[in-house]
């Protein structure tokens, strides 16, 4: 029997293994299980390894996209360039286990992003400061937009703060991407600090949490008129992709 799993911490919030679950339901796979392994510490990532010999491919999320590469026998080129890796193949040879990194998310987020933009967004702001928003960032500079990174250490070059966020900034960016945790189910009631008051009908926000459905992040953009979407199309692009990287 195959096995596949995520690791990251916390995990309750994930529907990665109701949707393999239904894949390999749906499909007919017979071979294969998805199973969540939450990992509080990557340095445990290699007991992780030796205590399940099965493991044939691994879904990487917060906090270890970043963490987790030091671990890779090698990095795709949308990994190296990213930063930043959410999908492990693992294969076993004479010598080992061999660890090979990808990023799936570049693929999810951008075919999901894709059919929404327009000539208006040429420009967008980035919120986080993580492993997904360095994915968010290297895939927009692939599609030719501006990318600025909002985070709470924001250095005013490269990255804003969240209380530079002006009524310009806002308009100058029709494209706002939260690419942190905020939101997430438990916690419901978080979200991004930006001044949700200057948002209007030609903005688009995409929240890369997709428990729940609407966040607040998404009810406060939906309300101000823009265009609103949450990350499950992304989650699911990226799970398949990543799927056709284990079985490649």
């Amino acid at each position: 029997m195959r096995q596949f799993g995520l690791i990251g911490f916390p995990l309750s919030h994930s529907f990665s293994a109701k949707y393999f679950a239904k894949k390999f339901t749906d499909e007919q796979i017979m071979d294969a299980r998805y199973q969540l392994f939450p990992l509080k510490e990557v340095d445990k990532f290699q007991s992780l390894l030796e205590q399940h010999p099965d493991l044939s491919g691994l879904n990487v999320t917060i906090p270890h996209k970043i963490s987790i590469l030091p671990f890779l026998h090698s990095l795709s080129e949308e990994a190296a360039s990213a930063g930043a890796v959410n999908c492990i193949k693992i294969d076993r040879n004479s010598s080992g286990v061999v660890l090979s990194g990808y990023n799936t998310d570049v693929y999810g987020f951008k075919e999901s992003l894709l059919p929404l933009l327009n000539h208006n967004h040429r420009n967008a702001l980035v919120l986080g400061s993580g492993g997904a928003a360095k994915a968010v960032c290297y895939t927009l500079k692939k599609l030719g937009l501006k990318c600025t990174l909002v985070s709470r250490a924001g250095d005013g070059l490269i990255a804003l703060n969240y209380s530079q966020l002006s009524e310009e900034i806002i308009s100058n960016n029709m494209l706002i991407i939260n690419a942190t945790p905020l939101g997430t189910y438990p916690d419901v009631n978080d979200c991004p600090a930006i001044p949700y008051q200057f948002l209007g009908n030609n903005h688009i926000l995409f929240d890369l949490v997709y428990n729940p459905a609407e966040t607040k992040f998404l009810c406060y953009g939906r309300e101000a008129g823009a265009a609103t979407l949450n990350g499950l199309k992304m989650l699911e692009l990226q799970a398949e992709k990543s799927w056709e990287i284990w079985n490649g």
